[in-house]
């Protein structure tokens, strides 16, 4: 009987090995210098975040501070609802309608050329 478990042991350790192997071949590795095409501009950057700014000032005062709270400075639904005097629930539903207004705005070809 101790031969089995000894065997069990050893097929769970080299199973785990070759897991931990499988894992550290498949990780990515970041790139010092990216080619040229790749690089996005400055002109691109500043593009972009006009065309966002230009959809955030399309929401209202509270969908604006729930969108900066939640997706820009990273708090949750229950901290947000404390700051913005809301339960959590209410919260995700504004969020949720924030987002739906974001969105149909910048899928809009208008707006982002």
């Amino acid at each position: 009987m101790p031969f089995e478990k000894a065997k069990s042991y050893l097929f769970t350790v080299a199973y785990h090995n070759m897991i931990d192997h499988v894992r550290k071949v498949k990780r990515v590795t970041l790139v010092e210098e990216f080619r040229e095409e790749t690089k996005i501009s400055e002109q691109k950057i500043h593009n972009a975040r006009a065309i966002i700014e230009k959809a955030l000032d399309r929401l209202s005062d509270v969908q604006r501070s729930l969108i900066l709270l939640k997706d820009y400075e990273g708090y949750s639904y229950e901290e947000i609802g404390e700051i913005m005097q809301l339960n959590a629930s209410q919260v995700k539903v504004y969020l949720h309608r924030a987002r739906a207004h974001l969105k149909e705005y910048l899928v809009k070809m208008e707006n982002v050329i």
